[in-house]
């Protein structure tokens, strides 16, 4: 999910930076009245997302052009497949093309890397989550791009929940004051998250009435026994170390969530195409 206002917002930038000045090259060899028709295509398997964005930049810039979205973001495609088909005056698809594929490519990437992921752990009671290692200026996107691979949006900003770390702790003096202090003014739906990476910080955490526990880069064995002490007091999140060979056995400890950068921060753009229909 995602706001269209925001989106044209940022569409103006990423068109802005592209272009410059002019499209030289179309300037100089497209006439204004030469047309085109032309089809976005998968040419790989993916998981979509992105595919109205992509859409949107096109009009945005030629709004003469003929669209038809022949997919939706959360689709699982094959390699050839049409992703969308758009006609009419070949200076504008010629010129918007490269920022309408960067945007699908980067998030698709990221939706069928998030795919890649929850499909491990499907059969576990384990969510896979986000985390705030985005690109400055897309997370928007790019967490929509997590939601359309059937991952969870953790927090979307720094207002959107309290997560009590480290540092936080250090500062007030331990995990109970620091609790205490949030809870004093936070608001009646907000969530209060603490980060450990011992057990006497879970126990620590649990007595002071937190509503997430983060487990972070704790060995599998303590992440059964955390799970075991806590028994459903409050939810538990796995964080550290999440790769493809480790995030089975993690779901399997009974964690309610795992949270990897992974998904956003490394996920590979996929390979998409604009070729002559």
């Amino acid at each position: 999910m995602y706001d269209r206002f925001q989106t044209q917002r940022l569409i103006d930038l990423w068109l802005q930076e592209d272009i410059g000045s002019c499209d030289l090259t179309v300037q100089l060899m497209i006439e204004p009245g030469e047309t085109g028709a032309f089809r976005m295509n998968a040419r790989e398997p993916m998981t979509l997302a992105g595919m109205e964005v992509a859409a949107a930049i096109f009009q945005r810039y030629e709004p003469r052009l003929s669209l038809k979205v022949e997919v939706a973001d959360g689709d699982r495609v094959e390699a050839g497949a049409t992703l969308i088909l758009v006609e009419g005056p070949a200076q504008g698809i010629l010129t918007a093309e490269r920022t309408a594929l960067n945007i699908v490519q980067r998030l698709s990437g990221i939706a069928t890397e998030t795919a890649r992921y929850v499909e491990i752990i499907k059969g576990t009671s384990a969510r896979l989550i986000d985390t705030r290692k985005t690109t400055p200026g897309l997370r928007m996107l790019e967490k929509h791009a997590v939601a359309c691979g059937g991952g969870l949006n953790h927090r979307l900003g720094l207002d959107n929940g309290v997560m009590i770390k480290d540092n936080h702790i250090a500062v007030c003096g331990g995990i109970a004051q620091a609790v205490e202090r949030a809870r004093k003014r936070l608001p009646v739906l907000t969530k209060i998250e603490v980060e450990c990476d011992r057990m006497d910080q879970v126990r620590d955490a649990v007595a002071a009435g937190a509503d997430v526990i983060m487990l972070d880069n704790m060995p599998i064995p303590e992440m059964k026994e955390a799970v075991a002490y806590v028994a459903g007091r409050a939810k538990i999140e796995a964080s550290g170390g999440i790769r493809y060979e480790t995030i089975r056995a993690i779901a399997e400890t009974g964690v309610d969530y795992i949270s990897t950068s992974k998904i956003t921060q490394s996920a590979p753009a996929v390979d998409i195409g604009l070729d002559e229909a």
